[in-house]
This record gives structure tokens, sequence and C-alpha cells, in this order.
């Protein structure tokens, strides 16, 4: 579950049995975070889950700050980071990285494939609309019959419009066995519904 900005998204998140929460830093987003903010949430964080910082095409300034300042297990890079900055950023900080793909066509599966030879896990999310401020976070699904029985080099993980109502239908699609949800579980942009965080975590579970 990601996007989260206030100590009670978290406990509901976990609550509803995430094992991935994400703290986002990248200002034009309604989710963004000041490192300090982001420090004191993912402190409350218990162990066993796991702490995801996402930023997009970040500065080695930027990410030094938040690796050095945020207790963090892992680093998702949602920009435009070539295959060679993914493995240089996972080897300066020591941490896991998962590489955000967007999909729209069977075109862009490819790059599935580069990444995945450099990255940790990917994220399999929808392409954002050309002239869209935000590369995720979108509300946006994309057309999962693309990656139906598909499977990479390491983990991945599906988003992309993701809500309690579809969720089960793109697992099954997809055979994906991890989703990532962020505007799925708001009641406005960037504000997170304790309701549909609940929701989300048992059809997710039950999928």
């Amino acid at each position: 579950m990601c996007g989260l900005t206030r100590p009670e998204d978290v406990a509901a998140a976990v609550g509803a049995g995430a094992q991935y929460v994400g703290f986002v830093f990248f200002d034009k987003s309604p989710r963004h975070l000041e490192v300090s903010t982001a420090r004191a949430l993912a402190l409350s964080v218990p162990e066993g889950v796991a702490k995801v910082a996402l930023t997009v095409s970040a500065g080695d300034d930027v990410l030094d700050r938040i690796v050095s300042e945020v207790p963090l297990d892992m680093l998702q890079l949602h920009g435009k980071e070539s295959p060679e900055r993914v493995a240089e950023l996972r080897a300066r900080h020591g941490l896991p990285v998962m590489k955000a793909v967007g999909v729209a066509t069977a075109e862009d599966l490819h790059a599935l494939e580069v990444y995945g030879r450099v990255a940790d896990q990917l994220l399999v999310d929808a392409k954002p609309p050309k002239g869209a401020d935000l590369p995720g976070g979108n509300g946006l699904a994309f057309d999962w019959r693309l990656i139906a029985g598909r499977r990479w080099p390491v983990p991945w993980m599906l988003a992309g419009g993701l809500t309690p109502e579809n969720v089960a239908l793109a697992a099954q699609m997809t055979g994906a066995r991890q989703v990532d949800v962020s505007s799925g579980i708001e009641s406005a942009p960037g504000v997170k519904d304790a309701a549909l965080i609940a929701a989300f975590g048992r059809a997710a579970a039950a999928a």
C-alpha cells in the first residue's frame, strides 16, 4: 500500500495485511512527504513489513538524504532511470531496488526483460497518459491480458488502477502474487480511507 502520509494510514495498512508500505518523495504528487515526516512514519512500521521509498528520477543528493535519514528496506524507482542507473543505485545504497515499468501495449514488455536483469523486483504499472504530472498513482489500469502467464527474472508486483472491486480479477487474469495500490484506497487524491484500505486487504488476501 503506497502513498501513505499519516500515522493512521500506516496503522490501517499494516492492520489490513500490507507486506510493503510506500512513502512518496515527489513534490508533484499529492502524496509527497518531507523527509522528517517519512522518518517518523517509517519508525512506526512494525518488523516484518517492508518500508519502501518511491522516487522519480531523483538525484544522488536527494536519495542520499532520504536513505540516510529514513529507515528503509527498499527503493522504488518510478522515473526514467536507465538500467545502468538502477544498478548504480542498488550498489550505492545497499538496498534492494524495485523498478517501475509502465505498460500500455505489447511493445512496452521488452523493458521488463531489460530491467529484470538489474532490479530486485519489478513493478508492472499502467503507463501514464501523455502530459501527466504523475508517473503512477493515476488510478489507471492497462490491458491485463498483455501480461497473462508471463514471468520475468525477478519477482514482480502488479499496479495501476487496482481497487477492492477489481483486485481479485486482476490477480486471476495476470497470475500476480503481489499487488500495489495507492489511489484505489483513497477518498480524494492523497487522502487514504481506512474502510477502503481494509476492503482492499480483504479482497487481495481472498484472491
